[in-house]
């Protein structure tokens, strides 16, 4: 149980240090990317709306399971980002298509598609990889745009908290894979089970 207890002190103060880091990382100038949203063009600067800090979620669309878990537990902390703050999520996946999606999952952000364009593979969150999950943050100052920081989504870290919960049962990011619906067939049907999709 020491053992335990000092690593988890040894992350809490690696994590304090990550956020000391991101704290003073200069930003960097960025151009004003277009996407496309339900209604038209949208531009990056009007993702910003009336606020100075935007955070632009990278979702790699409805065909990934954990981008949905990360975007499902993110949506409940819309209200209190959005107090001060941007915050819309980006996909490749086209606008239609990320409504009905948002819609059956009960998400509340602003969507618009990257369409597999510019602002994906230059912005990325993991260099190379260009439809990689995850998070950045944007600062405008002016009439410009800066990239200030950002983060890879993935299994095990500090987005999502499904992982350390599953940890304290013993459960590893490899045990465990998120899915779209938790629903099993009961193996009798008390309405019949016809039409059963």
């Amino acid at each position: 149980m020491a053992e335990l207890q000092d690593a988890e002190k040894e992350l809490y103060e690696l994590t304090k240090k990550v956020a000391l880091l991101r704290r003073d990382a200069k930003p960097v100038p960025i151009k004003n990317y277009t996407f496309q949203g339900l209604d038209g063009e949208v531009t990056l600067g009007e993702l910003f709306g009336d606020k100075n800090v935007l955070f632009l979620i990278h979702n790699m669309g409805q065909g990934c399971r954990y981008c949905t878990l990360w975007a499902d537990g993110l949506n409940g902390l819309i209200p209190h980002l959005e107090d001060q703050y941007a915050l819309a999520l980006v996909s490749k996946d086209n606008p239609q298509t990320q409504r009905a999606f948002a819609n059956s999952r009960h998400w509340r952000f602003k969507m618009v598609s990257h369409a597999g364009g510019d602002y994906i593979t230059e912005q990325t969150v993991m260099e190379g990889e260009n439809n990689m999950p995850g998070i950045v943050c944007y600062m405008r100052k002016g009439g410009e745009i800066f990239r200030k920081n950002s983060s890879i989504f993935g299994p095990g870290d500090e987005y999502c908290p499904q992982w350390s919960i599953l940890s304290l049962a013993g459960v590893t990011t490899e045990d465990w894979t998120p899915q779209f619906d938790y629903w099993k067939r009961p193996e009798k049907m008390d309405d019949g089970g016809k039409n059963l999709i």
